[in-house]
């Protein structure tokens, strides 16, 4: 099958022009043509008429949507978590799990592998594997996990839960017993380390580094902060340029001044626009659970009893608006925040760029960056209309 989209505002990693077309052959991009070029045949062809057309977002750290957790442990709510992160123009998602139980965790696990192998998988945005957020983290800085489950590092668990299913990544304390060599163990076995909810000091971070840790989980929230006598993990994502950090840019978490300085002091290259999403995520405003705990959401913004931020009810083509509103940076670079740099931070393959041989993974948004259409592998899985 192929599919022809023509007069679009083609934007990708460093390249972005109006009336251009883009023809998809067995789910892979085979071909980009100019204003000027002569258009072939195809199965489909759809004119997007000069709507900006955008490799799929990649969301690597969301725990819920539309009501649902990851941690549910359901199949139909990781199914309604994929089919609705397409409404938000993500075409691959790394549920990411809560500091839980390893049998809640075993759970969820469970229900990603049922959900791949059944037939609504065809219907939602891809799954490559799961991100673990805690259980291995600091309870000084706990946020909004639970601390009745909290746990040193133990690769033994991770092991059992990757024979379930993938997982991806692993956002933890470095600095807790046993963080730096956890790296690397995680590393050993294909799965991305990352530091979060952490009080680790620069140096503790850097034991970490020299293990093989090279991204930062919700950069600036619940880390420790820049500070004169010691950068702490703030400092560590801007001094390290080989260093990803994910960033959720719904200038709640990060007020917009901070958005504007990251941005003009980190390589763009190693970026990464996350939602951390939880299940209030397209809901309206009320109450939620958060792995156990009480959660208000009050204009879009999620809380504890205790007035903490509780994850957040951003979506991936907002961060995207919210970034491009406060720097003003072109939307050819911008959009390496969204798919490309994650692509590359966790090795998730071809996917993240218009270029022929890439996975046509695609979003079609209008001039506010509002979702369209969302294709997954050159077959449409969500319109607007």
């Amino acid at each position: 099958m192929s599919l022809l989209l023509k007069n679009c505002y083609l934007v990708t990693p460093g390249f972005e022009h109006g009336d251009m077309s883009v023809l998809v052959e067995n789910g892979k991009i085979a071909r980009i043509f100019a204003p000027s070029d002569q258009l072939p045949a195809a199965d489909e062809v759809r004119d997007c008429e000069n709507a900006i057309l955008a490799p799929g977002f990649v969301d690597v750290h969301c725990h819920g949507r539309s009501g649902f957790d990851f941690c549910d442990a359901s199949v139909e709510a990781i199914s309604t978590i994929a089919r609705n992160k397409l409404a938000e123009g993500v075409t691959t998602l790394l549920p990411t799990t809560l500091t839980v139980s390893e049998e809640q965790l075993s759970g969820a696990m469970k229900s990603a592998a049922e959900y791949v192998a059944g037939s609504d998988y065809a219907k939602g945005c891809k799954l490559p594997g799961v991100h673990l957020e805690g259980p291995f983290i600091n309870g000084k800085l706990i946020g909004a996990q639970n601390p009745a489950y909290l746990r040193l590092p133990d690769i033994e668990e991770v092991k059992r839960l990757n024979a379930i299913f993938p997982v991806k990544k692993v956002s933890y304390a470095p600095e807790v017993e046993g963080g730096a060599v956890f790296a690397s163990e995680l590393l050993a076995m294909g799965i991305t380390p990352s530091a979060v909810h952490t009080a680790a000091t620069h140096k503790e971070f850097l034991d970490a580094y020299n293990h093989g840790m090279r991204n930062l989980s919700h950069f600036c929230n619940q880390m420790t902060p820049l500070h004169h006598r010691d950068i702490g993990m703030v400092g560590a994502g801007l001094l390290h340029e080989d260093v990803y950090i994910e960033f959720i840019c719904d200038k709640l978490h990060i007020c917009p001044d901070m958005i504007e300085l990251v941005f003009a002091l980190k390589d763009i290259k190693h970026i990464q626009l996350i939602s951390d999403a939880m299940r209030a995520s397209g809901m309206p405003d009320g109450e939620y659970d958060l792995g156990g705990m009480q959660t208000f959401v009050k204009d879009g913004a999620a809380r504890l009893a205790n007035g903490a931020l509780a994850g957040s009810t951003l979506q991936i083509c907002d961060a995207l608006a919210n970034v491009l509103d406060v720097t003003g940076i072109a939307l050819s670079e911008l959009i390496r925040t969204t798919s490309d740099n994650q692509a590359k931070a966790l090795d998730l393959g071809k996917i993240g760029r218009i270029e022929p041989g890439y996975a046509a993974d695609l979003v079609l948004l209008d001039d506010d960056l509002k979702v369209l259409s969302t294709y997954v592998d050159g077959t449409l899985r969500y319109s607007a209309k």
